[in-house]
């Protein structure tokens, strides 16, 4: 409550009811209450007009009792009514009255007036802020306003029963307390006093615990004390309480437990041994030192897990670690903290130290632990020879042992452990190692130091083959090996280099030189190691030289020999005869061969071809050849007349012209033509010819034909006559060339036709049974060894009669028309 000076009570928290103004419907005349107590109300008007005086009159409503009369000169506007009853309802009328006694206006309101006034029992303070007041209740009190009044400063306090308590006062104060009673109507008058003190202050207590095991508690002087009550307890209520009378302003309570929160209860008592306010304070104690200090690395990553066992009553825990070049702390609730950023290959100390709301423990024994050492430096890789690496790296302090670790770009890794700076491994071609060295204590791994990659000379392709050979070039396959970016293919004779640079896996080597072994070598080339310069060669051969034919002689007809100059080493040549006709062939190792059996009258290309295990040359140039025309299949022979013959014989393949000749002893018969077939006249009959025909192509060459010999045939006779035989015969008689030719003789009539034939030597033929009368060809002929006839001989024509015993003859000479026909007429002896 707020205190105020006492002048200003009389309008402090005062509760009207009814505080209203009557007006009069007439006049306007109005009163108002403005203040009420138990027996008494407080009013007002205004003036009126010609008012002599006022008379004021309360009648209690619905209460036995008397009404009260009271009248006020014209001058006065307020006027007060007392000797009311207490918690009353009252009208209350104001009347204006003139000087003749006559009203000339009123005004009437009603009002409740303040309950009794209430009569205090006893008033005693229990806390050094208030006092503690008791009462009669008063009928028709809805509250009560307390009032504390220390000189010139109250503090009030409204409450609805009893006991009621006054708050905010002083402590080890006296007080005078009066005590009003309120309904609705208003307050009722102070009661009697009554005097009362306040107890003690607490005192205010500050605590600490400067160890583990107590706490200091300690309070500033409190006014009219003489001495102090201060008990210490576990709060949880485990133990005994500690109980201490003192006159001093502090007190140290000992073998307390650790990290344990306690309850301080103070008090002060005054000079009669009132005790007043207690005073409680939580305090805990410190925590006892943290044990089992434990380490655990993490290992390779230059962290350490700091752990102990909780401390009671620690709330945090500082873990510290130093070392020559660093420091480390860490704050943490809980019983462990993870370490960042410590040095490698260092030696550090640590300590912990408990703490709650009461301060840090001592801290434990210092707790010596070594990190894992530094990553190895100075790593030196090398490759003394292919497939070995040398891999080095310089000591490092704190480190027990080292791992090297390789790991091929396959995925494959190996690792090598050693208690040297210094480790050897096999490596691959055409590989990429990443290499990373660690090392290694107790406390674990070094942190990852540089990786290190180390490419290995791409591999050397070692299935290459010459896939295509030639006279000058040669094309080189293989398969792709790792680690090749790049081949470079190298080809080496005596004299000369050639290059071949491609990232494909082939080359082909052009502009070599025929019959030469090359040292073929392909090199695998990356853009990281260069060249592998460690590949091995081939020797390929490259196929032999072209032929050079020097001459071609004709041996026969249908026989060649080729002559070449050898210019290949161990090779064999093969000489080929193309044609139309088809192909010949002949081999040697030698510089000539020859090609038999080639067909008459045919055209040839001749060319050579040298052969080894390396390939086949080119074929030399080729030579044209033509073998001599062939000779004719057959020759027929026949003769035309007795001096002509006519020769024909079949085409012979390449002839172009043909020379026919027929000779004898008795001289030659030649024809020279273009066709097959030839007519010979001066021919002498009965004569053995030879026959030749001379086949010439349209170069020129000659085939000479020998042919079987010809005989011509033999003389016609000369003389031819007839003679009669009898009726009906005739012979017929010529004169022979030769004694021993046989003749034939033929008679041809429309009558019929007649032959006869003599034996051999006779130079006549006889005819019997001949009709007469008809005309007749008769033709001697003479025959051949395979019996035909000639039909070159000459005809006669002779008609034969029948008169007499004589036959008449009409000869016929020549051609038969009519203007050729000479007719003779012979009688025969």
């Amino acid at each position: 409550m707020i205190a105020r000076p006492c002048k200003h009570f009389i309008f402090s928290g005062l509760i009207l009811i009814s505080f209203s103004m009557v007006i009069s419907m007439s006049t306007g005349f109005s009163v108002s209450i403005y203040d009420v107590t138990s027996r008494s109300v407080y009013l007002r008007w205004p003036k009126f007009p010609g008012t002599f005086s006022y008379r004021v009159v309360a009648t209690p409503v619905n209460t036995l009792g008397h009404s009260l009369s009271t009248h006020f000169s014209d001058v006065t506007v307020v006027g007060t009514l007392a000797s009311l009853a207490p918690n009353t309802v009252y009208t209350i009328k104001v009347d204006a009255i003139d000087k003749n006694g006559m009203m000339l206006a009123e005004a009437q309101t009603m009002q409740l007036t303040a309950p009794e006034i209430p009569l205090i029992e006893q008033a005693y303070s229990k806390l050094s802020s208030s006092i503690t007041v008791e009462w009669a209740a008063v009928a028709g009190a809805s509250s009560y306003l307390l009032t504390a009044q220390d000189g010139e400063s109250f503090i009030e306090t409204i409450v609805t029963h009893s006991p009621g308590t006054v708050t905010g006062l002083k402590p080890a104060t006296l007080y005078k307390i009066t005590i009003r009673s309120i309904n609705a109507g208003g307050r009722s008058q102070l009661s009697p006093s009554k005097k009362a003190k306040t107890v003690l202050a607490a005192p205010i207590l500050t605590a600490s615990s400067p160890s583990y095991d107590n706490i200091v508690a300690s309070w500033k002087a409190v006014y009219m004390a003489v001495g102090f009550f201060v008990s210490i307890m576990r709060s949880d209520g485990l133990g005994s309480m500690l109980k201490e009378n003192t006159t001093n302003t502090s007190l140290t309570f000992s073998s307390l437990d650790p990290g344990t929160l306690y309850t301080i209860k103070a008090y002060a008592w005054d000079a009669n041994g009132i005790p007043g306010d207690d005073f409680t304070h939580n305090q805990r104690t410190r925590p006892h030192e943290p044990v089992d200090v434990q380490v655990v690395f993490d290992s390779g990553a230059l962290r350490a897990t700091v752990s102990c066992k909780p401390s009671e009553g620690a709330s945090s825990y500082v873990m510290a670690a130093y070392s020559g070049t660093s420091k480390w702390n860490c704050s943490t609730t809980s019983t462990s903290c993870t370490t960042t950023s410590l040095d490698c290959g260092a030696e550090y100390s640590l300590s912990i130290v408990a703490s709650n709301e009461a301060g840090s423990s001592t801290p434990t024994e210092a707790v010596t632990f070594k990190t894992v050492p530094c990553a190895p430096e100075s790593i030196v890789i090398e490759e003394d020879e292919p497939g070995n690496l040398t891999l080095s790296w310089s000591d490092v302090d704190l480190g027990d042992y080292y791992v090297a670790f390789v790991k091929s770009d396959d995925g494959l890794e190996v690792h090598c452990n050693t208690s040297h700076t210094q480790c050897h491994f096999q490596s691959d071609c055409g590989f990429t190692y990443f290499i990373s060295v660690f090392a290694y204590n107790k406390a674990g791994q070094s942190p990852l130091g540089d990786i290190f990659n180390y490419t290995t000379a791409p591999c050397c392709p070692s299935d290459f083959n010459a896939v295509f050979v030639s006279s000058d070039t040669v094309q080189i396959v293989w398969s792709p090996v790792r680690g090749a970016e790049m081949y470079e293919t190298k080809a080496v004779d005596w004299t000369n280099e050639l290059l071949c640079n491609d990232t494909a896996t082939v080359c082909t080597l052009s502009a070599l030189q025929c019959n030469t072994q090359y040292n073929v070598t392909v090199y695998s080339f990356s853009e990281i190691r260069g060249s592998n310069t460690s590949c091995a060669s081939k020797h390929v051969v490259t196929a032999p030289c072209s032929p050079e034919i020097i001459s071609i002689s004709k041996d026969t007809l249908s026989v060649i020999s080729v002559h070449w100059l050898a210019n290949n080493d161990g090779a064999t040549y093969t000489v080929t005869a193309k044609g139309a006709a088809g192909m010949w062939h002949c081999t040697s190792s030698g510089n000539s061969c020859t090609i038999q059996n080639l067909p008459c009258g045919s055209l040839f290309s001749i060319s050579a071809v040298a052969s080894t295990e390396a390939g086949h040359s080119l074929p030399s140039y080729s030579i044209p050849l033509e073998t001599a025309p062939c000779c004719p299949a057959d020759l027929t022979v026949t003769q035309i007349t007795q001096s002509v013959t006519n020769i024909s014989w079949s085409t012979g393949n390449g002839a172009k012209t043909y020379i026919t000749i027929l000779e004898s002893h008795k001289g030659q018969a030649r024809c020279h033509t273009l066709h097959n077939y030839c007519l010979l006249g001066c021919i002498t009959c009965g004569t053995n010819y030879t026959v030749s025909v001379k086949a010439i192509s349209e170069t020129g060459l000659i085939s000479n034909c020998i042919f079987r010999g010809f005989s011509s045939s033999a003389c016609c006779p000369s003389g031819v006559k007839l003679y009669r035989l009898g009726n009906n015969g005739i012979r017929i008689y010529w004169r022979a060339s030769e004694r021993s030719i046989n003749y034939s003789t033929a008679l041809y009539g429309s009558k019929g036709n007649f032959t006869c034939t003599p034996n051999a030597a006779l130079s006549f033929c006889d005819v019997t049974e001949i009709p007469c009368g008809d005309v007749y060809t008769v033709v001697v002929s003479p025959i051949t060894e395979k019996g035909s006839k000639h039909t070159f001989c000459p005809k006669k024509i002779y008609s034969v009669t029948c008169s007499g015993s004589s036959v008449g003859m009409v000869i016929y000479r020549g051609k038969r028309s009519a203007e050729h026909h000479q007719m003779l007429q012979e009688k025969m002896d």
